[in-house]
């Protein structure tokens, strides 16, 4: 089984405009997929790849070009200041999860096989899945089905997770599906179920603001020129690159000089999102709703 098929692999990698003696970042290693065709195209420089699942690890690359970092990507900054690395000349970032999260069932992710309640993307982290289920009230359920999936009828889930949790704990995937399926409209159960995890997950992961702690980073990161590549998978998250690449943060909010003069410090290479070929959708499924952004660093 394969690890993770790397999406939009050859748009990433043009993306980057890599110098052969810069330094880049990948910051969701994953299967290295991105991360070993950064290294081809490398001579002197040198590659730093972040990826808080252990997991990863067993995809690591013998180069002497790269420096595997065991942690969450919010953590950016200090690491390469830690290693003298400020600043880079570009940072790729393909976020969600990966196939082998997904395939492997005691991980939790995927709604297609039974298993714990999981989802975690480190063993470090606390919270699980089971204990947000089986926990959280059923207002907090709530803010989570809408904040992070846009669910209409996360107040009726909620209280039939919270009417099904009374007499028993919900402790499988099975279990949990069983008391979602009946709020999913007929012929879109795989597409709720899909949303409800994702939901979920994000909530487990911090995801949200992990992913806004990283690209306020990212201005005093990248050097001048520097390029950032982002693939997103949901709107959510892509919003919030959208907004970084506008105006210079996650709110969207364009800052202005004493002379009404924009204050930005990136040029959109991708006016819109770059998105996947019908041929590569076929070959990997999961590339299905990915949405690539370039953008390059000018002041």
């Amino acid at each position: 089984m394969s690890y993770h098929d790397p999406v939009l692999l050859q748009e990433c990698i043009s993306g980057l405009k890599i110098d052969p003696d810069g330094i880049y970042v990948d910051l969701t290693f994953g299967g290295g997929g991105h991360s070993r065709e950064i290294l081809k195209q490398l001579k002197g420089g040198h590659l730093f790849a972040f990826d808080q699942d252990k997991d990863a690890q067993m995809n690591l690359i013998e180069d002497s070009r790269l420096t595997f970092i065991p942690h969450n990507f919010r953590y950016v900054r200090n690491f390469l200041k830690y290693f003298g690395a400020l600043p880079v000349n570009g940072i790729l970032a393909d976020l969600g999860i990966s196939s082998f999260q997904i395939d492997e069932p005691t991980r939790g992710f995927s709604t297609r096989a039974d298993g714990p309640l999981d989802m975690r993307m480190s063993e470090g982290i606390e919270l699980t899945a089971a204990k947000v289920i089986n926990e959280y009230s059923k207002e907090e359920l709530a803010r989570i089905f809408r904040e992070n999936a846009d669910l209409k009828e996360a107040w009726k889930l909620s209280k039939a997770i919270e009417a099904t949790r009374s007499s028993a704990p919900i402790e499988t995937i099975e279990q949990f599906k069983q008391v979602c399926l009946p709020m999913a409209q007929r012929g879109k159960e795989n597409s709720f179920l899909s949303r409800v995890f994702q939901a979920i997950r994000i909530e487990v992961n911090d995801e949200m603001n992990a992913l806004k702690e990283m690209l306020t980073q990212m201005p005093n990161v990248l050097a001048e020129g520097g390029r950032l590549v982002v693939i997103s998978y949901h709107s959510l998250e892509d919003r919030l690159v959208k907004n970084l690449i506008k105006s210079g943060n996650t709110e969207g909010k364009v800052e202005k000089d004493f002379y009404g003069k924009p204050q930005v410090p990136f040029d959109a290479i991708t006016k819109r999102p770059a998105l996947p070929t019908d041929e590569e959708i076929e070959r990997n499924p999961r590339a299905r709703s990915a949405k690539l952004r370039i953008a390059e660093r000018i002041q």
